[in-house]
């Protein structure tokens, strides 16, 4: 016989196979009811929001990711929730909110690629262009590992040190 666990992780292994993400009514529906088969679960809380933000429902979708995180979802299913939520709320206009999300999350998970990537998203939205291209070079500079690369990776990290600057002051003024 199955865990719960093993039960719950087979039946969201199942919701992503029959996804369609042309037409999410279905998963939704599908997680919706797998949600009253497991209500506190913290997993199966950030599936109904994934449902309904690859949807375009960001609004209904924010409220689930937060009870999902506030349920206690960990592990690498809270680095995608996270994600997700930081870019929830980009989407919504809310980019202070997003940046933070997405700052945080960076720092408890330093080896996601993909979060500072969002996080180069969100400070772009928020017309912090300097910031956002600062993130993508030091992303590179961290990541990309070639001849190429690896000969102007001073010169990245210097540039995206410069344009940091450049943010800072900017924000500094606005705050004036």
């Amino acid at each position: 016989m199955p865990s719960t666990d093993e039960e719950l992780h087979g039946a969201i292994a199942e919701g992503y196979a029959r996804r369609d993400r042309s037409n999410m009514a279905p998963t939704i529906e599908y997680f919706t009811a797998l949600l009253a088969r497991f209500p506190d679960n913290p997993e199966a809380i950030y599936e109904v929001g994934g449902a309904y933000d690859t949807a375009g429902e960001e609004d209904r979708a924010r409220g689930f990711y937060e009870r999902a995180l506030a349920a206690g979802l960990q592990g690498d299913t809270r680095r995608r929730c996270l994600l997700q939520y930081g870019s929830t709320l980009r989407n919504l206009g809310l980019f202070d909110q997003s940046i933070a999300v997405l700052r945080e999350a960076c720092s408890d998970y330093p080896d996601s690629d993909s979060l500072r990537v969002f996080l180069a998203l969100s400070l772009h939205a928020a017309s912090r262009s300097d910031a956002a291209v600062a993130e993508l070079l030091t992303l590179a500079a961290d990541r990309i590992h070639s001849p190429d690369i690896d000969r102007y990776e001073p010169a990245l990290r210097g540039n995206a040190d410069y344009l940091r600057t450049l943010d800072a002051a900017a924000q500094e003024r606005a705050q004036q």
